[in-house]
């Protein structure tokens, strides 16, 4: 239980900050040329990413996961909005296993 609140948050902060280095550091950079907003971002959501990538893997190695439940959380981190998709099939989780 505690593994998938993890992941639940961080699947939150990951989603977060894809959607600020899409909708806020792009149109930033490209629309008034402040790069600096990529620049700080870029390194930010990346390491939102790779946290969120091995807390998965973590939470899916105790076994219990199909493929469609794992290809899920992974593609769900690559999609905009779809870490904050992931927040109610997390949470559907958890209360099965609860």
């Amino acid at each position: 239980m505690h593994q998938l609140r993890r992941l639940e948050v961080i699947s939150f902060v990951e989603a977060t900050t894809l959607l600020l280095l899409l909708c806020v550091a792009v149109p930033l950079k490209h629309m008034v040329g402040v790069k600096s907003a990529v620049h700080v971002m870029g390194p930010v959501h990346g390491v939102a990413f790779l946290v969120y990538v091995w807390t998965a893997i973590q939470t899916v190695s105790g076994s219990g996961w199909s493929r469609n439940e794992i290809a899920r959380l992974m593609v769900g981190a690559i999609v905009p909005f779809g870490g904050f998709l992931n927040l109610g099939f997390l949470a559907r989780r958890a209360a099965s296993l609860a």
